[in-house]
């Protein structure tokens, strides 16, 4: 089979060829007809992730994909073969921007049946980042009040559809995606080009941060007292070590680099968590059913063929996607 992979971090990626994957007994082995391109493979691509994930070379890219099943293992009792199914694989089986893919039962649901393998490849990590982030951390009431970064982004029309959904006031910040955001239904749109929302939005419940840096600091200006911030691209803390499991050295260094942070923390009496988002199957399901009843719509900017995957990648990271990019990998027929 083809996949795309790096050798190497930091180096560009390439085509080559590997054997189909073995199919474990909990597994299917899955066509890929689709894949989305995440800022996490940008980060895994350049190396960024090294101190929570380590990942042997040469390593194939794609953490999202929709497919067809064509082999199922022994133990395996939700899929058959033939079944259209969309996932996001664990951590340490990523490798989405290939032909197959081996991928454990538990990490799969159906495809949604109005959507197409492309649209369905844009949902898994922006779908089950949004559902963690709202439902688990957040647990998001009817008409609180929460500001989403980067509406436009991948994760950013995910997460406003699914907070309008929840009842929730949604206020966003966007330039050139503002009537993209307006659409999707977000109650207020920020132009963060020309205004400063830590000025404009206050006392508000939650923040769901996709950018970090600045941005994520000045969020602490916008939460009202005992409210939460959820990060995808800030600095994990220790407590976030602790969560995970990870050892004492990397929880010291966690904490030192996340020193600020915690600051914010105590300075606003904001609860700050930093979210690596977990797979999870059975969550898909649940946003199968809001897909399918068209409660939520899949965004995608632009489609590449596989062979395309590097300007597609390159695309990904000059931030001006709105919504998904997706690779198209194998026929569906």
């Amino acid at each position: 089979m083809r996949a795309f992979v790096i050798e190497a971090y930091k180096k560009e990626p390439t085509f080559i060829v590997r054997p189909v994957p073995k199919v474990g007994n909990n597994e299917v082995l899955v066509k890929i007809h689709a894949a989305s391109i995440n800022p996490l493979d940008t980060k895994i691509r350049k190396g960024e992730l090294k101190l929570l994930l380590r990942y042997d070379m040469p390593l194939t890219l794609g953490n999202d994909f929709a497919g067809t099943i064509i082999e199922v293992g022994k133990d395996v009792t939700k899929f058959s073969v033939g079944d259209e199914v969309y996932g996001r694989p664990r951590s340490n089986n990523i490798g989405t921007f290939a032909e197959y893919l081996s991928v454990h039962e538990d990490d799969i649901a159906i495809k949604p049946k109005n959507l197409s393998f492309e649209e369905a490849a844009s949902i898994p990590l922006v779908g089950l980042t949004s559902y963690q982030a709202l439902y688990d951390i957040l647990k998001v009431k009817n008409n609180q009040k929460i500001l989403i970064h980067a509406g436009s982004g991948g994760v950013g029309t995910f997460a406003i559809q699914l907070a309008k959904g929840m009842g929730a006031y949604v206020a966003t910040t966007a330039s050139e995606g503002s009537n993209l955001a307006k659409s999707l239904g977000a109650d207020e749109v920020i132009n963060y080009k020309i205004e400063k929302f830590e000025e404009i939005i206050k006392n508000y419940d939650a923040v769901i941060d996709t950018i970090g840096g600045a941005t994520l600091e000045k969020s602490f200006l916008t939460v009202k007292k005992g409210g939460k911030i959820v990060s995808i691209s800030g600095t994990p803390n220790g407590r976030f070590a602790k969560v995970m499991g990870l050892g004492h050295f990397k929880k010291m260094l966690l904490s030192l680099a996340s020193t600020k942070l915690t600051s914010l923390e105590k300075k606003h009496d904001v609860e700050y968590t930093f979210l690596f988002m977990k797979h999870s199957g059975q969550q898909l399901q649940v946003l199968t059913e809001l897909l399918e009843s068209r409660k939520i719509k899949p965004t995608i900017d632009k489609i590449f063929p596989f062979e395309e995957a590097t300007n597609a990648i390159d695309y990904v990271e000059t931030g001006k996607s709105k919504g998904k990019v997706i690779l198209t990998i194998g026929s569906a027929e």
